[in-house]
């Protein structure tokens, strides 16, 4: 038996319609992310910034789905991507309690950074202590995967043993004459680690070689007179240094004004994030590396073309190193995140899945292929390249000639040995 709706059942239906209608959409699922570089002091301007630059313009692109195939889903395979930036300043015992805050009151599901390879030190065991996904973007110390295993913790950019094998290696490749040699190095365990690393390195390749100067300043040294006044007094054929930042533009600028690049070649291990900033005070002639194929050593391909461009138009400058590493740390998250999800059913991975997926993975960035196959499985290795300075007044900027390329393979250790045993043996099982 049926009735006739009474006025008072139209007046419910007519309100459940119109609440119906008015009530919002369930909100987005969200993947978010805790990004860490240097928002200040001397490494922010040329890199810690432009890195938090292409992490903005690459998760804005990701949640556009504009990105390249194969990463040109929405988001994390549909998980809409929300950023915190979070300034590297401060220290040590600062960033273990910032990355801390972003897990457990931020509640990010990963935290993505670190420059500093004492910073990198203290946050790793914290957050393998807390079971927390963290991936170093950056930082250039072996000792991270040499000393430690991990499980929830991962390096998706090459140590700095690569770029000090790279150097020797394309001095040797160049038949650069090298009797005596200088060293002007950061004392912390990046400077200590990349001294070491040469210094190894020129024992195997340069066996008659002998180092003059040795000089660790602290991080953040600023002025450089002393050290300035030793290299002088001491006569070599080259300067290595692994100095970044604003270090190293401070030094480059006080050197080249007391002439010390006219009698010695600069070879620099991490340089070419400082070149925009310097233009032609940029001494020409000098042999830098990028930590990776980066910025104008980095090889054609149409995800490189995609990137370059996307960043030289958004802030008129290209990118270098810190861009390119935070970009190829956010491409390896985003294919192991989808690779997990397509392996649950299409829901957002856990801590332990997300591990699993990045762990022994390899995927395409713009330089190169960035392989997880040392660490077991939790550092990365890829290509590098090497190149000479000339300031081009043309063009207005300084550009990098004689570029030679080193596969992985050739300037990585082995997944079985440590860096320091890897060189001392004279490089086994390396492919150049």
């Amino acid at each position: 038996m049926t009735t006739k709706p009474t006025r008072w059942h139209r007046a419910l239906l007519a309100t459940a319609v119109a609440l119906a209608s008015s009530t919002p959409a369930l909100a987005q699922e969200t993947f978010k992310i805790g990004i860490v570089s240097f928002l200040s002091g001397q490494a922010a301007e040329s890199f810690g910034v432009p890195a938090v630059n292409g992490a903005k313009i690459l998760v804005d692109a990701f949640n556009k789905g504009q990105a390249p195939a194969p990463y040109n889903k929405p988001g994390f395979g549909g998980l809409k991507i929300e950023a915190v930036y979070v300034d590297e300043a401060g220290g040590a015992t600062k960033q273990v309690q910032e990355m801390r805050n972003l897990y457990e009151r931020e509640k990010v599901d990963v935290v993505v950074g670190y420059v500093g390879s004492g910073d990198c030190l203290a946050v790793a065991p914290v957050a393998e202590e807390m079971k927390r996904f963290l991936i170093l973007y950056d930082c250039g110390t072996p000792r991270i995967f040499e000393e430690s295993k991990y499980k929830y913790v991962f390096r998706t950019a090459s140590h700095a043993t690569m770029d000090n094998v790279a150097l020797g290696r394309y001095l040797k490749s160049r038949n650069v004459k090298v009797e005596r040699y200088n060293t002007i190095n950061q004392d912390y365990a990046w400077g200590q680690d990349s001294r070491k690393d040469f210094v190894l390195t020129m024992e195997q390749l340069y066996k008659g070689a002998k180092m003059e100067a040795d000089l660790l300043p602290k991080f953040g040294a600023g002025q450089y007179g002393t050290e300035i006044s030793a290299l002088s007094t001491k006569p070599a054929d080259i300067l290595h240094s692994s100095l970044w930042g604003g270090d190293l533009q401070a030094f480059i600028l006080q050197a080249n004004a007391r002439g010390v690049f006219q009698k010695q070649t600069g070879v620099f291990s991490a340089a070419d994030h400082v070149l925009p900033g310097l233009g032609e005070k940029m001494p020409n002639g000098v042999i830098l590396g990028a930590r990776g194929a980066y910025g104008l050593m980095s090889p054609k391909s149409a995800l490189n073309d995609w990137w370059f461009g996307l960043y030289e138009k958004a802030y008129n400058v290209y990118p270098v190193q810190a861009p390119y590493r935070m970009a190829q740390a956010l491409l390896g998250l985003k294919a192991a995140t989808e690779k997990a999800m397509a392996a649950n059913g299409g829901k957002k991975p856990t801590q332990e899945q997300l591990a699993a997926a990045l762990k022994g993975s390899q995927w395409e960035s713009p330089a190169g292929t960035i392989r997880m196959n040392l660490g077991d499985g939790q550092q990365a290795t890829q290509d590098t390249s090497i190149g000479k300075t000339r300031y081009d007044p043309a063009k207005k900027m300084v550009v990098l000639d004689d570029i030679q390329r080193f596969s992985a393979e050739c300037v990585n250790p082995p997944a079985n040995m440590n860096s320091e045993d890897w060189i001392k043996a004279g490089f086994p099982g390396a492919k150049c």
